[in-house]
């Protein structure tokens, strides 16, 4: 299988670095290509993010420094950098596998896609970039921010893609206010969202809504994409990437079962990684039956491994929330989910949120919220509906669904 084969090749030229990664192999004696197969890949040594810090800032490069292209990255989870080298190679198969996720969801060479993705370190924008003119269509770099400037530029240019984070494409939509567009499709990724964010999504820009996912240590977006015809999930580049999903003892799971992502990046050059945890929760499925895509497909993420939490005993992530907030048609897209640790014995879930219309009657609304959040979580919330406007909004980067609470004044006013 070709995977196999390419898992084999990835073993044996990280092998060769001698760097961290192939001292862990090692120790748990894999000492070729050999030793490692798809059936026995379970054994073989996990590697994280904390690794990847502890290497700062390219411990883990398989290449000499002169084959590095260019460098991204972010700043991870807590706050911490991580720098992601990438080769030449490395650019061609991110363009390649972009290219693929953006015909999947029907862009063509005639296609002008309007990119709202920030451009920098973060791979969001240059990998639209990239992948849009490798497949032919006219790549607008609009970059995120300056709300009126893109609302222009779409009416202007009349793009039939839009790609931006979900919570972006809401807050395009909101100040489109109705207007209509030549908008087609959007492909929005960067943050976990829900089925009831792609309806009001779809509701307000007039387009089909799908969901793309990547991360700079694997290559940035274009990892997996919903395509038209993937029935609501995302399919995987297999033949670039392997996918795990695992427990919290890293422990596969059955398909249809939420667990820990795990990639391994097959082809990638720069700073290929073995069975990588990406701390992202999701299920993996076989290809759609009878369809002409063969590739495994993975369900919209649930949320991370280190923003689940836990309320009186109770597991709980930020999107089953934000599906009860968005199946009632009074909420807006606008929330803040919080946990309250300032009594360490007992944490409480605080839930800030607001109506689309001024006339929403705030009282009922609270009490109808609590009652579907204590029927769909087992637990009772603190619903706080805040007048319009109160929760902020982010134009620029990552929407901020979920903060913690552990003393002072509240992460928002009115909890």
């Amino acid at each position: 299988m070709e995977q196999g084969r390419l898992l084999a090749g990835l073993v044996d030229r990280v092998l060769a670095t001698g760097n961290p990664q192939a001292e862990r192999l090692l120790a748990a004696g894999v000492t070729g290509g050999g030793d490692v197969s798809l059936e026995n890949l379970v054994g073989v040594p996990m590697i994280s993010k904390a690794d990847i810090w502890d290497c700062y800032p390219f411990g883990l490069r398989a290449v000499a420094e002169e084959d590095v292209v260019c460098v991204h990255g972010s700043s991870g989870t807590g706050g911490r950098p991580t720098l992601i080298p990438y080769t030449r190679q490395d650019i061609e198969i991110w363009a390649r596998v972009m290219a693929r996720a953006l015909g999947g969801a029907g862009a063509t060479r005639g296609s002008t896609i309007h990119n709202g993705y920030g451009y920098g370190l973060f791979t969001g924008g240059l990998g639209v970039h990239h992948g849009g003119m490798w497949l032919g269509a006219t790549v607008v770099p609009v970059s995120g921010g300056m709300t009126d400037r893109q609302i222009r530029l779409i009416q202007d240019l009349r793009p039939d893609v839009l790609t931006c984070t979900p919570s972006y494409a809401i807050h395009l939509g909101e100040a489109l206010k109705g207007a209509g567009t030549s908008l087609k499709v959007g492909v929005f990724g960067a943050e976990p969202w829900t089925e009831e964010m792609r309806a009001q999504i779809e509701n307000l820009l007039g387009l089909k809504a799908l969901d793309i996912y990547g991360l700079s240590e694997i290559i940035g977006p274009g990892v997996a994409c919903e395509s038209l015809d993937s029935q609501g999930m995302l399919n995987v580049a297999e033949d670039h990437f392997l996918v795990e999903a695992v427990d919290a003892e890293g422990n596969p799971v059955p398909d249809g079962t939420p667990g820990e992502l795990v990639f391994t990046t097959l082809t990638k050059t720069g700073m290929p990684l073995i069975r990588y945890r990406t701390g992202d929760v999701a299920a993996l499925a076989d290809p759609v039956p009878g369809a002409k895509r063969t590739l495994k497909r993975m369900s919209k993420l649930k949320g991370r491994t280190d923003d689940m939490l836990v309320i009186r005993g109770v597991n709980v992530f930020p999107t089953e929330i934000e599906a009860v907030l968005l199946a009632d048609e009074r909420v807006s897209p606008h929330y803040l989910v919080v946990e309250d640790r300032r009594n360490p014995a007992r944490s409480e879930l605080r839930v800030a949120t607001e109506p689309f219309s001024a006339a929403v009657d705030p009282e009922q609304l609270t009490n109808d919220l609590v009652t579907a959040l204590r029927e769909r979580l087992g637990i009772t919330c603190d619903v706080r509906v805040l007048t319009p406007g109160s929760v902020p909004r982010t134009e620029v980067g990552k929407a901020r669904r979920l903060a913690r609470w552990t003393e002072g004044e509240p992460p928002l006013l009115g909890l």
